[in-house]
């Protein structure tokens, strides 16, 4: 399978034309002021600051209620048990669209009231592209973005090279402590596999295709897990466990966000992140609107403030993700861009995995080796 082109170089491509379209236009700015009232959003579980939720509340007069998620699947499980109703902004993966467009779930948005320009042009085609459903307009629109990789304790672990591996958090060197999301830590154990010459070069994109190449593949790199398992200390679920992994459960070596160990950075914590030799994988979580969202001004009003370059540039100063608002980065601190080009170094930009769309079979197939792993 072909890696997406989408990868960060495109991602990044124009970023600095930001011109006009940092600022907010009046009659957007005297909607936002106007609207009041409150709105229901689910997202994942710190995309949200204390700063950011504050500036929009106090602005908009609009109240936040926020209720975090940390899957893909805890986002799909709401709104179909309730039939799409009782959010009005959920947060999925890009590469979530096969799963969603079935469901009938989300409606798309008014561009009109959008403005678009002010986000990456590579992002917002995914939303153009893959998230219009039936031709009907787009779904979805790019939020926040950002890596799975290697996070470390610097004061207890260091790579034996110039970059972290996938297999590190495998090793019998490091048995007992280390940690990952049984999912994406298999799926890097496979890339470890490819990389080690335990198995053929683009397996696990080929994977992706076909369920029963996926059965395949997906059978080996699990017996490979299982082998291994006693050595790994803790699977997250979420960005707070990520970050107490790291503080408080004796991990020193983890596959992690890049969001939780960059904050912990930041924080002043022994904790720093990379992308490893094999090549991080890259998403984009968006915000789409649920069939049964109700308070539809406060949708606009919310998205009109989230596409502003400055705040956006508060929440991810903050959260320690990126966006995709243009201009964004130009109202972080210096901590921020320090902490992106050390995550990323040398070639790191153009080594990335951009996370392949998965049909709704996969996530099923995917259950059944992961439930597998964790039960052995």
């Amino acid at each position: 399978m072909t890696k997406s082109t989408i990868n960060r170089r495109s991602v990044l491509k124009g970023t600095a034309a930001v011109g006009g379209a940092a600022l907010a236009t009046p009659a957007l700015v005297q909607n936002a002021l106007a609207t009041s009232g409150e709105i229901n959003i689910l997202m994942w579980s710190d995309y949200l600051p204390d700063q950011f939720i504050a500036d929009f509340e106090g602005e908009t007069g609009i109240k936040i209620n926020y209720t975090g998620i940390g899957s893909n699947e805890e986002i799909i499980n709401k709104m179909k048990a309730t039939n799409g109703q009782g959010f009005d902004i959920v947060s999925p993966t890009n590469n979530r669209s096969l799963q969603w467009e079935p469901l009938e779930l989300l409606q798309p948005f008014d561009m009109s009231r959008v403005e678009i320009d002010r986000v990456n042009p590579a992002m917002s085609a995914i939303g153009e592209n893959a998230w219009n459903f039936g031709g009907n307009g787009s779904t979805w629109l790019p939020h926040i973005w950002g890596t799975e990789g290697m996070a470390w304790r610097t004061d207890l672990w260091a790579p034996a090279g110039d970059a972290p591996s996938y297999g590190d958090v495998w090793s019998e060197e490091n048995a007992g402590k280390t940690m990952g999301r049984a999912h994406s830590m298999m799926l890097g154990a496979g890339l470890y596999m490819e990389a080690s010459g335990e198995m053929e070069p683009g397996s696990i994109w080929a994977a992706y295709e076909d369920e029963d190449k996926m059965r395949e593949v997906w059978g080996k790199v699990t017996d490979w897990c299982i082998a291994r398992k006693d050595r790994i200390k803790l699977i997250w679920n979420d960005a707070d466990s990520q970050k107490n992994g790291l503080l408080n459960d004796g991990v020193i070596v983890g596959q992690t966000w890049d969001g939780p160990p960059l904050a912990l950075k930041s924080a002043g914590e022994p904790v720093t992140y990379q992308a490893p030799v094999e090549g991080a994988m890259a998403w984009v979580d968006g915000m789409s609107m649920p069939t049964g969202a109700s308070n539809i001004d406060q949708i606009y009003a919310f998205i009109e403030f989230a596409y502003r370059a400055k705040d956006a540039g508060v929440a991810i100063d903050s959260h320690g993700y990126n966006s995709p608002v243009l201009g964004a980065d130009a109202h972080t601190g210096d901590v921020y861009k320090k902490n992106f080009a050390e995550a990323y170094p040398g070639d790191s930009l153009g080594n990335l995995n951009p996370w392949p769309a998965e049909a709704p079979w996969y996530a099923a197939v995917r259950t059944e080796f992961v439930n597998r792993f964790k039960s052995a």
